[in-house]
């Protein structure tokens, strides 16, 4: 198998073409169908910084994805990857930094078939295949799947809750809006 590293520049990130935090894109036409396309993407402390930025940790100290691509039938690219990172967001109690080691496996799939749902009412599809354009961004992968591989409430292991900042509760409501309502209907059928 031939590995790639861009790092030795095997493969040119074209950064302005991305649009998001991070972009390193592969042309499909460069791919070897016929074995696997081995990869091993390190963003540097600048790219790492704009992630994070666009993220909102407080920090990104590491993260790489590494893996392959491989042709899936005729036409169709699929990526086998794991992604390996570090990362540090505020407490959700204290604001405090909390620190947290990511390994997530990471799967996609590119077809030409594939379409993007268009309208005012979608149907999403049940397979999760995205449609293959000239380029496959891998840098857009990595920072998707560390998106979704963030922890939605990180807490501090001594963060907690002040038991005596929790809501009183109100006083039970003693209206009784229907109460009378007996004594006038009775007082109707007597008239």
């Amino acid at each position: 198998m031939t590995a790639f590293n861009p790092t030795r520049g095997d493969r040119r990130p074209d950064d302005a073409a991305g649009g998001g935090p991070y972009a390193h894109r592969l042309r499909v036409t460069q791919l070897n169908p016929r074995q696997a396309n081995q990869f091993d993407l390190a963003p540097d402390a600048d790219a790492r910084a704009r992630i994070a930025e666009a993220l909102d940790l407080t920090d990104l100290p590491a993260a790489r994805m590494t893996g392959r691509i491989e042709a899936a039938g005729a036409d169709s690219w699929a990526l086998t990857a794991r992604l390996t990172a570090r990362v540090v967001q505020p407490c959700v109690v204290t604001l405090a930094p909390v620190a947290t080691a990511l390994d997530e496996e990471v799967r996609r799939a590119w077809s030409p078939h594939a379409t993007d749902p268009t309208g005012e009412e979608i149907e999403m599809p049940d397979d999760e295949t995205e449609p293959l354009g000239q380029a496959i961004d891998l840098g857009a992968v990595l920072v998707e799947a560390l998106s979704l591989a963030l922890p939605l409430y990180p807490r501090a292991p001594d963060a907690s809750l002040d038991d005596g900042a929790a809501p009183e509760p109100e006083a039970e409501d003693t209206r009784k809006p229907f109460a009378g309502l007996g004594d006038l209907l009775a007082r109707r059928d007597t008239e």
